[in-house]
């Protein structure tokens, strides 16, 4: 232990305005010590996998407010988010060297984590490792605590799932099928329509894109109404599920990606549709969820072993293939979960 190694790191160059751009961030190759200093409480770890989600492009804008449980980018370091790390050695008494952790990580080889308190043990261990930046992640518990804890649908009831065959989506989709509901899902291409139908197992699924009235699209998959709407898109498809709604529907809100870069956000017209319906609408966030992280584990591995589960991921090998990846999530062009392996063990 103790040796220095290179460390190739994604930096960011500035703070992004907008989507992040492939332009905004350059491949460094560094050098770090295999050991963490003295009279540290910190880790050392190798980074195994590292996910591309969303909300990455707040934490590499220059905010005013941090959104609390985030770690925000600085131009000039390495970028982070979720991922799935190897330690190497520890001077924190709730870590050991060869643990296999997931949560915040750098985007580099090998992370110095000063505070690893959102870090979390793995112990399924004959689960892919990679799955612990999707359904066992964050991902995973945004959409279970959306169906099983704030969306809660019934047996029986149709639900609408928005950006469907995203990390978030495809779950929140197959949970909602266990428990029994009707479902259909949107997404942006026929690609991504067949996955839905044939191999997650929704009932039925349309391409927004090829559908000049989202209105017409929905009164087709849904005749007698949407009983719960998970929202992760915002804007024309928002105001037209505000007229699909079932009087007493719920809508929940965890994101809203068709309004993340817009000058302007685009004004809803059937926002009246609440009151007329006595709709619930209510946002919520997987920070506020991970005291049910357990509770994941015990229903959702089960159902992984079983097959009753499939989870679909893209997977990029390469850290210098990372702002590829990142960048593509913005334009739909992953296809499941977007992973970049970084190492494999």
């Amino acid at each position: 232990m103790g040796e220095e190694v290179q460390n190739k790191q994604v930096i960011l160059k500035d703070y992004v305005t907008g989507y992040p751009k492939e332009s905004d961030m350059h491949i460094k190759l560094s050098t770090i010590k295999l050991q963490v200093p003295q009279g540290s409480n910190a880790i050392l770890v190798k980074n195994l996998y590292l996910s591309c989600d969303p909300v990455m492009q707040f934490q590499m804008r220059k905010a005013e407010k941090h959104l609390s449980g985030y770690y925000y980018c600085t131009p000039g370091s390495s970028i982070n988010g979720f991922g799935v790390a190897k330690v190497l050695d520890s001077r924190n008494s709730n870590f050991s060297a060869g643990d296999l952790v997931w949560g915040t990580t750098g985007w580099e080889e090998y992370s110095l984590i000063e505070r690893p308190n959102w870090l979390y043990k793995i112990h399924h261990t004959d689960i892919p490792l990679s799955y612990y930046t999707g359904i066992l992640g964050m991902p995973g518990i945004t959409a279970f605590a959306g169906i099983y804890q704030v969306g809660s649908p019934k047996k029986g009831e149709c639900v609408f799932i928005s950006a469907a065959s995203g990390a978030v989506g495809q779950l929140a989709g197959q949970f909602a099928k266990l428990l029994g509901c009707y479902v259909v899902g949107s997404a942006g291409s026929q690609e991504k329509v067949d996955l839905l139908k044939n191999k997650l197992g929704f009932d039925d699924a349309f391409n927004y894109k090829e559908e000049p009235d989202l209105d017409a699209a929905l009164k087709r998959c849904f005749p007698n109404g949407i009983d719960l709407y998970f929202e992760q898109v915002g804007g024309k498809m928002l105001d037209a599920v505000l007229l699909n709604m079932k009087v007493h529907g719920r809508i929940i809100v965890c994101g809203m990606i068709s309004q993340y870069n817009i000058s302007e956000p685009e004004p809803l017209k059937n926002i009246l549709q609440i009151a007329f319906k006595r709709l619930s609408i209510k946002g919520f966030t997987h920070r506020d969820h991970h005291h049910l992280y357990p509770k994941l584990l015990e229903t959702v591995i089960p159902y992984i072993r079983e097959k009753k589960i499939v989870y679909v991921e893209d997977i990029v090998e390469g850290i210098e293939n990372g702002p590829v990846a990142l960048v593509g999530l913005f334009s739909g062009r992953n296809f499941g979960k977007q992973i970049v392996a970084v190492a494999h063990e």
